[in-house]
């Protein structure tokens, strides 16, 4: 087991770089971070209630041991999370020095108001950083969230949901089908798949209205296209987004069970639960109910795939959350030692073996010592590893993602009572471009 006291120890002492735990090519000879440096000070530490946020509570007395910095921290319910930091920020005088963020919702709002403080320089000191921290061991999509237009990091990559398809090995079987490799086999495994008088079905993903955003972009993605590019301009409505909308139109109403347009993750896990679905299109942190015998008709029979290959390239949607210091704080030094011990080797191990979370470095998900300790099956982890190679982000860097998902979600929904999916991605792009406008002029 990874999580040993030998390992903690490790840590505890200041011996990471040197140890079996550091990445190949660092040299042995960088000085260990002055641990100590800030010893005797109090951090305020403000948390998304969470899995996460548990794990995080569980050892800070480990962190004070390490470092002699105390900590003072709080869970709160996400959105009421959100809303606190957001009032508290914009006073300019916070109550906390470090913040949990949830990068894919406020990832804009914050470094548009450089909130959080710049880490460049930190992650540079070996006075303050240990040797296996690097920027080459995030996937790509820690790197995007994590740094602004200017390339600072004012946060570090934290826990990341990327999506994965799981896919009913049985029914597979049964139909002499193989895992689809590209968006066409996709489809054509889905209907081949259905059999409503069985009440069998190819495909289900998020029908409702808003949570069905990420399933569209998911097929965007493979396109090549974000639905806001880098200039900040909104493609929606291009020839790309339209036949992702077509996609998603052609599985959710050929080869979905009945009602999808009202399914949520839950209702979807639900069904995929009982065994008559073919293959479901979501994130991998849903992974654990379906290996629970007591939940569970599938023990046992869920493969984990990687996104399959759209007409351009497979990508695989990504959404995660971060961690930093307010700009505001006077303890940045002490708040970026706390977020450096968050998202450590040790700490990350921890997340990905008791399913709390799976972190943004490589080094975790590649460590065979850890691996073995994760309880879910192997071909889970292998499809986490691989999805971090191909990680792109599930939803455009705008300020107002939640008006984005609503709007977009309602055209989406509507292709599945007939809507033509170009009208209703350009009506949904209309409705859409002056909330975004008056969102960057704000």
């Amino acid at each position: 087991m990874f999580d040993s006291g030998l390992t903690r120890r490790s840590l505890l002492t200041g011996t990471l770089a040197a140890g079996s735990l550091g990445l190949a090519g660092i040299p042995l000879a960088r000085a260990e971070p002055q641990w100590k440096k800030f010893s005797g000070s109090t951090l305020e530490v403000n948390l998304i209630k969470s899995p996460r946020g548990d794990i995080l509570q569980k050892y800070e007395k480990e962190f004070t041991e390490l470092t002699g910095i105390k900590v003072a921290s709080e869970q709160i319910p996400e959105q009421q999370q959100r809303q606190k930091a957001v009032i508290e920020l914009t006073s300019g005088k916070p109550s906390f020095d470090v913040v949990h963020l949830s990068y894919h919702v406020q990832k804009r709002q914050f470094e548009k108001a450089k909130w959080l403080a710049d880490f460049s320089a930190f992650l540079k000191d070996a006075s303050l950083t240990e040797a296996t921290l690097t920027e080459s061991d995030f996937s790509s999509a820690g790197l995007l969230y994590a740094r602004n237009q200017q390339g600072e990091m004012r946060s570090l990559p934290f826990s990341v949901d990327y999506w994965i398809v799981y896919w009913n090995k049985e029914l597979f079987a049964k139909k002499g089908l193989q895992y689809p490799e590209t968006f066409d086999d996709m489809v054509r495994a889905a209907e081949a798949l259905t059999d409503p008088k069985e009440g069998i079905y190819g495909f289900v993903a998020r029908g409702l209205r808003n949570a069905n955003v990420p399933v569209w972009t998911s097929f965007l993605l493979g396109h090549g296209v974000d639905p806001v590019d880098a200039s900040g301009n909104l493609l929606t409505d291009g020839p790309e987004a339209i036949e992702a909308a077509k996609l998603y139109q052609r599985l959710l109403t050929k080869a979905a069970p009945p009602g999808v347009a009202g399914f949520n993750w839950s209702e979807c896990q639900s069904a995929f639960l009982q065994g008559k679905i073919g293959m479901w299109l979501d994130g991998v942190g849903f992974a654990p109910p379906l290996e629970d015998p007591t939940k569970s008709r599938v023990v046992g029979k869920v493969g984990y795939g990687v996104m399959p290959r759209g007409p351009k390239t497979r990508a695989s949607a990504t959404f995660g959350d971060g961690i930093g210091v307010t700009e505001a704080s006077q303890k940045k030094e002490a708040g970026y030692l706390y977020c450096q011990w968050a998202i450590s080797k040790l700490m990350g191990g921890r997340l990905l073996q008791t399913g709390s979370g799976v972190p943004f470095r490589h080094s975790v998900l590649n460590d065979a010592e850890i691996r073995q300790g994760v309880k879910m099956p192997a071909a889970w982890v292998d499809a986490v590893a691989e999805s971090a190679k191909i990680s792109r982000l599930g939803l455009p860097v705008v300020i107002p993602v939640t008006e984005f998902r609503d709007i977009i979600g309602t055209g989406l929904t509507a292709t599945l009572s007939g809507g033509d999916p170009a009208a209703e991605m350009r009506k949904a792009t209309e409705q859409f471009k002056p909330v975004l406008e008056r969102s960057e002029r704000a």
